[in-house]
């Protein structure tokens, strides 16, 4: 048997056992009932299933969903529209997410798979200091993918932005007192898509 404080008191019988938890206004939980002899503690029940509930809570507060995100582009895209999508998924790596980067081949573009590849691989020498490759580029039928991962884990990208978000209200009031902070605003546009992909991460153990 185990004391209330994680002291070893001994092998005791059945009966000694439950008085001694009588005595202490305490309860006998049997916490190794495969053991032999098998293990008792003395403990207060009902504090330890309001402990342990808390730390399952803290637990899936500090869970974090790394989303994956997906952009589209074509493969003799322009200098303009490339530039906003590499902005796009510079947004997207910065807030901790993984991008899935698709190029859309027609017509006799299907017989040039370089000319997609090429893209990418300069998409990802662009955004070198945000994310690496991940699932290096594929072709899947008429289209080829890339999937990019954020070298900054999501819990401390959202640790980033909180804290960003606590600074701007106090030089926004110092400049326009009259003005309250409001929260950023993501135009959304069919050009940018978010998978239904989740991956579960803990911010304890996530690797980038």
């Amino acid at each position: 048997m185990v004391g209330p404080n994680g002291e070893q008191v001994g092998i005791v019988r059945v009966e000694d056992a439950l008085r001694l938890a009588e005595e202490a206004n305490l309860d006998l939980v049997e916490v190794a009932p495969m053991a032999k002899p098998p293990v008792a503690k003395l403990m207060d029940f009902g504090k330890f299933k309001y402990e342990a509930a808390m730390k399952a809570r803290e637990a899936r507060k500090n869970q974090v969903n790394t989303v994956i995100k997906e952009i589209k582009l074509r493969p003799k895209i322009d200098p303009h529209d490339y530039g906003t999508k590499k902005g796009h998924v510079e947004r997207f790596l910065k807030a901790g997410d993984k991008v899935k980067v698709t190029i859309m081949f027609r017509g006799r573009e299907q017989s040039r798979p370089e000319l997609g590849r090429r893209l990418l691989e300069r998409l990802a020498e662009d955004i070198v200091e945000l994310g690496y490759v991940e699932s290096a580029p594929k072709q899947d039928g008429r289209n080829m993918i890339m999937v990019i991962g954020p070298t900054k884990k999501k819990a401390e990208a959202k640790a980033e932005q909180r804290r960003s978000r606590e600074q701007r209200p106090a030089a926004g009031d110092a400049a326009h007192p009259e003005q309250t902070d409001q929260p950023d605003q993501v135009e959304q546009t069919d050009e940018v898509e978010q998978t239904d992909q989740v991956e579960q991460t803990d911010q304890a153990t996530a690797t980038p």
